[in-house]
């Protein structure tokens, strides 16, 4: 009867543990709500944007928006780690075709202006480039 409860005890621990750390990996929320005030000056805020690449198991993330023509949108990104080094954002128009991206010439950007030129639904795409870290927040706002 001992060694039963000791075994039931032991994967009460364990269980808990692993809810534990499964919750930990990836504050995705934190990272989002901490870019707000990182959003340029004469921007207001529309979105933010909770990007969990559960360590490695999603290559990529995917959201969409609707953009209005003769609005400037801007992004940022928000990582755990120093910089944005690793998490790509493109955005792509209704034809997904690219119409922006942090990522240029080997250099990552934390954040990208997008001056709309047709209102439609817009994708914003966030991928890990040699990234040991898949867990990022961002942030859109827009001004006209």
């Amino acid at each position: 009867m001992r060694q039963v409860i000791n075994i039931l005890g032991i994967s009460i621990i364990a269980l808990i543990i692993s809810v534990s750390y499964s919750y930990a990996q990836c504050n995705a929320e934190g990272l989002a709500n901490s870019c707000i005030p990182k959003m340029q000056d004469g921007f207001t805020f529309l979105k933010t944007f909770k990007v969990d690449g559960q360590g490695g198991a999603k290559s990529k993330v995917e959201f969409s928006y609707v953009f209005s023509k003769g609005t400037q949108y801007f992004l940022n990104i928000c990582s755990d780690g120093e910089g944005t080094d690793g998490i790509i954002v493109t955005m792509y128009d209704s034809k997904r075709q690219v119409v922006s991206t942090n990522y240029n010439k080997g250099k990552f950007y934390p954040a990208l202006i997008y001056p709309c030129n047709a209102t439609g639904i817009y994708y914003i795409s966030f991928t890990f480039k040699d990234s040991k870290n898949y867990c990022g927040g961002s942030v859109l706002g827009f001004k006209r």
